[in-house]
């Protein structure tokens, strides 16, 4: 397996959680690009601290990097790489396979979840020292009876194995990661947009607190997302979206 140089594969046939690997491997000073690559996760997890499922045959990897940049920006490397996601997913699918991003963190493959994403970084003196990009790719098989529906890959006719997405899935990380060190979020944003799960459309924002019911009419300059209700437009810095119905 050929990777970009940027990166420095370390491989585990199970491993607890390579998102809890790699935070240890930043901690320790590891280089950015160091990634994180597990066939078997024992201990796999998601946003708010939830289970992610994690059977052998499906991408589990995290990835080390070191933005250079303040907290709030650093979060919009999600939207880069939720674009890298699906980009590599459609190298293996049909041209009319509806691949699109669902805000925050995850991507959609015929409506149904196939890929999650999951930041966490750690903030030094001058901004982020660290940050660790965790993602899951649903490949071979997927969980049943999740509040959001999910898919694989195999569901949808492909038959892909972790080694075979994890090259191209790099590629294209590399990709979108320099074009926002380059060019900053404005072509990650629009990109993402294109492909927004819901946009135009209403839907029900879940925060922690309360949920709110409104169209989701885009992101403004940081990532947030804009949802206009009843009550006039409000700025969402995190929550669970779902179809308004």
């Amino acid at each position: 397996m050929i990777l970009p140089p940027f990166f420095r594969l370390l491989r585990f046939d199970r491993i607890g959680s390579t998102s809890d690997e790699a935070k240890r491997l930043a901690e320790a000073g590891a280089d950015e690009g160091t990634l994180v690559w597990a066939l078997e996760q024992e201990a796999g997890r998601g946003r708010r601290g939830r289970a992610w499922v994690s059977p052998p045959g499906n991408l589990y990897l995290s990835l080390v990097l070191r933005p250079r940049t303040m907290p709030g920006e650093a979060a919009q490397l999600g939207f880069a790489a939720a674009l890298a996601v699906a980009e590599a997913c459609a190298r293996f699918l049909p041209l009319d396979a509806a691949l699109l991003c669902k805000w925050p963190n995850d991507v959609l493959l015929r409506g149904a979840k196939v890929a999650g994403l999951l930041l966490e970084s750690h903030a030094g003196e001058r901004g982020v020292a660290w940050l660790v990009l965790g993602i899951g790719v649903n490949l071979a098989s997927h969980p049943e009876g999740t509040e959001f529906p999910a898919t694989s890959l195999a569901a949808a006719g492909a038959t892909v194995t972790p080694a075979a997405m994890l090259p191209i899935l790099a590629e294209r990380l590399l990709a979108w990661y320099e074009t926002w060190r380059g060019q900053g979020f404005a072509p990650v944003r629009a990109a993402w947009l294109a492909r927004a799960y819901g946009l135009g459309t209403p839907i029900r924002a879940r925060l922690a607190e309360a949920e709110f019911g409104g169209r989701f009419v885009g992101l403004d300059e940081r990532g947030m997302l804009l949802l206009d209700g009843a009550d006039g437009r409000r700025t969402i810095a995190a929550a669970e979206i779902f179809p308004a119905g």
